[in-house]
């Protein structure tokens, strides 16, 4: 124990020591600049480089187009792109600019008149030379080659890798900055004026399980796109993000940057490439970040891009190539004399508040005449979510964000009629009387001669569908259906109970309710489901709505419509020709299964459900942990595509309810259970990653994870599956109805490795969703995975709970009044109550202690 505790020592202080002993060595390594040394804008060659070529110091153009060029002095990877650090922030100087390195030390920048543009205010310090080491870090030090000042401590829009990133440093970019909290956080500001300075328009938190405040947090990047915050609290590091290419090339250079646009991206560029690709970012909807757009302009979306538009033709752009300088009114409103009116934007929610708003509970159109009538208000939001809340915006930053998902509704004061936006509007010349006259009647004729046609087109689909049962009611739903953006349908209980025949024709039933066919008018099959135990309110049942149809991914099953009326809410979802994973993949009562999955068939589904996963986990704007993954909710389609059911739903449900606080609640099902889920715990996406890892076992095995039988030595199956893995028996734990196929070993072998890894009892040691699809595709190297220390005790009612492998450590006296205070007393008390009643008291017992997580 001694050894390995001194192995385990020695193993930290060489990582720790690692890097420092690295960083000292390349910078003794690069080449000195001497004191007088300078750079000229005039000569682009000329450059300060580091030793091993990566990175180079010096002009480059501006890019700024103008009349007389100008030029920037940055650190530049190999290729020129990209600059990582430049002088005073991307400052400009002309031709006849220069870069010196004084003699007392201070390095200037100036412009060709002889004006500092910028310095490093070193002068008196000490400063003998000046290096650029190979992590691209320009260093000042003195005559003993201590350092003085450095790049990486007055980081400017860029962090690279071996940067660490501090509570008071900044990235600056136009309006837009970025700092890291003293708790640990890292947020997104816009840098406005007076009452709208600094508005924080993205916060990150760390991981739940960090609680407490932190002692000197940092920031770092690592080489191959893994952003996490470290401390002496967590020195393993909280994970921020990481780039879609994650792992991949050896000659890539990933770095953090703090874009103009306002949005915080890690960027990666090849060696040699000069070209740069995105690997994350993190604000998605580019319409949501502060100012994207300018004062009294509207985001919207035309295809994939965000555009900037005056929200009518009573505004007009300041400036037309800079949208960011917004818009202005053409008529101020507080002079006219022609009266106010309220330009009404469906679909538009203003995104000011909670900055500088007021809040009042009123309809929708008193939200519109009560700011009309208030000398105060000069701009107003319904959100038209259920709440009955109206925002009042007295003066300040206006700027509104448009989608057909969104169902507020924004009312801005123009002075005189609102005259709408105009695609086109180009001067119509005069023409002669007789000229008018010809055109009028060809008008009038070609007008008739329309709604001719028209009429007798509309009185054949009446004859034809008039006796449709479904003729009426929801064709104008079914055109929002079919080509809106997107957006939930609202259906009316009445119209689902008749495209369910009344709820006839049952598919299946879960934890949040029961699941039933229905046919829509315009013969779309779905799956509606009846959700039970939802007592949230109108307005969080709709934004929990909005949330989940909003998350789009080919392995997610998609939304499609929604019904709330009263105490009737349910879901409309596309339905899967092939129903869910466990119909597929285990034996029925009699032995068979519906159809045969071959191990092809298997790695595609297993693939395809981490990938949804990782989207929900990594990739959406907020992490949705799903909590109760399992092959039910595993849905396949024709093509046998896998599409993960039932995410972003755990929030729907009353946890106060009594009806939901046993194990089959849809905090989770029997047998996927995180043991941090009973050990009353906070849950994380790892929680997701442990019941991924009971899914792969029974995606290889075609068997429930649960199982106990005489074949698994009546052991729970993943204790015996890992056994006979270390045995270097893993054919044994393959589906016995793939024996006589073509199978994959290097595929199989990786799977169940990494499902042993998903399984991990303790958290940290699982890996990210991420991560798993790069295990599983075998795009990483998959180590060898511990033994799982979690197993489970099975009842003779059939059900399981997760308790310590080492059963012989616990007492046998049932204890129902056990309480949750620390991990092993839940798991021993549950290993109890199943060990003495054969799973009798299970259900009192876990009752017992879920009512004393959830008051």
């Amino acid at each position: 124990m001694r050894d390995r505790r001194e192995m385990n020592l020695h193993s930290h202080l060489v990582v720790f020591f690692l890097p420092l002993l690295l960083l000292l060595s390349i910078s003794s390594s690069a080449a000195a600049i001497s004191l007088g040394s300078s750079l000229k804008a005039s000569n682009l060659e000329q450059a300060w480089n580091s030793s091993n070529g990566d990175f180079s110091f010096g002009f480059r153009p501006s890019g700024v187009s103008s009349s007389s060029p100008s030029f920037i002095a940055g650190i530049v990877y190999t290729g020129g792109v990209p600059t990582i650090w430049s002088a005073g922030g991307g400052a400009a100087v002309d031709a006849s600019g220069a870069l010196h390195f004084d003699s007392d030390g201070n390095l200037r920048l100036v412009n060709g008149s002889g004006a500092v543009v910028w310095e490093s205010n070193t002068t008196g310090r000490g400063v003998a030379s000046a290096v650029l080491d190979n992590t691209g870090n320009l260093v000042l030090q003195n005559s003993s080659g201590e350092p003085v000042w450095s790049s990486f401590d007055h980081p400017t829009d860029t962090i690279v890798p071996s940067q660490n990133f501090t509570v008071g440093m900044v990235l600056q970019s136009g309006r837009y900055s970025f700092e890291l909290l003293s708790v640990g956080n890292i947020t997104l500001i816009w840098n406005g004026n007076g009452p709208n300075s600094d508005v924080v328009y993205w916060n990150h938190g760390l991981n739940t399980s960090i609680n407490g405040t932190l002692n000197s947090p940092s920031l770092q990047l690592d080489p191959i796109g893994m952003l996490a915050v470290f401390d002496s609290k967590i020195p393993a590091g909280s994970f921020v993000a990481y780039s879609n290419d994650y792992a991949d090339g050896a000659d890539t250079l990933r770095f953090l940057r703090l874009k103009n646009d306002g949005n915080l991206e890690i960027h990666s560029v090849v060696r040699g490439s000069g070209s740069e690709t995105v690997g994350w970012e993190a604000v998605p909807d580019k319409c949501q970040i502060f100012g994207f757009c300018g004062e009294l302009s509207i985001c919207s979306y035309n295809d994939t891009s965000p555009i900037c538009g005056c929200p009518s033709a009573n505004f007009e752009p300041v400036d037309p190539n800079d949208w960011k300088k917004g818009c202005k009114r053409k008529f101020d409103i507080g002079n006219c004399s022609i009266g106010i009116t309220m330009l009404e934007l469906p679909n538009t929610k203003l995104l000011t508040y909670p900055v500088n708003t007021e809040v009042y509970s009123m309809q929708i159109s008193g939200c519109q005449s009560n700011c009309r009538q208030s000398s105060a208000c000069v701009a107003s939001t319904a959100p038209s979510d259920g709440s009955g809340f109206c925002y009042y915006v007295p003066s300040g930053f206006i700027r509104g964000y448009q989608s057909a998902a969104l169902p507020s509704t924004a009312y801005l004061k123009v002075c005189g009629q609102v005259i709408p936006n105009q695609l086109q509007s180009p001067d119509v010349p005069r023409q002669s009387e007789g000229r008018n006259v010809k055109a009028w009647v060809l008008a009038v004729a070609v007008l008739v001669t329309l709604f001719a046609l028209v009429a007798l087109e509309t009185g054949l689909w009446w004859w034809c569908c008039r006796n449709s049962p479904n003729f009426g009611g929801m064709s104008t739903q079914y055109t929002l259906l079919e080509y809106a953006s997107g957006a939930p349908v609202q259906f009316s209980y009445k119209e689902l109970t008749r495209v369910t025949k009344g709820f006839k024709e049952k598919l299946g039933a879960g934890g949040f309710g029961a699941v039933y066919k229905g046919v829509l008018t315009n013969r779309t099959v779905v799956a509606v489901k009846q959700l039970e135990g939802i007592e949230q309110g109108e307005k969080q049942f709709r934004m929990e709505v909005a949330t989940i149809s909003s998350t789009h991914h080919l392995n997610l099953v998609r939304l499609i419509g929604f019904c709330s009326e009263g105490r009737h809410r349910l879901l409309v979802y596309e339905l899967m020709k092939n129903g869910s994973l466990d119909g597929l993949l285990f034996k029925t009562e009699d032995g068979h299964s519906g159809k045969f999955l071959n191990w092809e068939d298997r790695f595609k589904i297993a693939v395809g459900t981490a990938k949804g996963i990782t989207y929900l986990h990594e990739e959406c704007r907020d992490c949705i942990i799903h909590c109760d993954i399992k092959p039910e909710n595993i849905l396949l389609d024709e093509n046998l595509n896998a599409k993960v059911s039932d995410f972003g739903l755990a929030k729907l449900i009353n946890m106060k309810d009594h009806r939901y606080r046993t194990l089959t609640s849809v905090r989770g099902t029997r047998g996927y259970l995180a043991p941090e889920w009973l050990a009353n715990l906070p849950l994380t996406s790892k929680s997701d990653v442990f019941s991924y890892g009971m899914v792969l076992l029974e995606i290889v095995s075609g068997r429930r994870n649960f199982e106990v039988s005489a074949e698994t030595n009546h052991k729970r199956f993943s204790l015996w599956a890992y056994e006979e893995f270390e045995k270097g028996n893993v054919m044994e734990i393959v589906d016995k109805r793939l024996m006589d196929q073509e199978i994959d070993m290097e595929q199989v072998s990786r799977v169940v490795q990494v499902s042993f890894w998903c399984i991990q009892e303790q958290p940290s040691q699982r890996p990210m969703m991420g991560k798993v699809v790069q295990m599983i595709e075998g795009v990483v190297d998959v180590e060898r995975p511990p033994a799982p220390k979690v197993t489970s005790m099975v009842s003779a009612s059939g059900t399981s709970t997760y308790v310590s492998s080492n059963v012989s450590n616990f007492s046998t006296t049932a204890d129902s009044t056990a309480t949750p205070a620390t991990p092993a007393s839940f798991s021993s008390s549950l290993a109890a109550a199943d060990l003495t009643s054969g799973g009798r008291n299970l259900e009192k017992t876990t009752s017992s202690l879920l009512e004393s997580r959830y008051d």
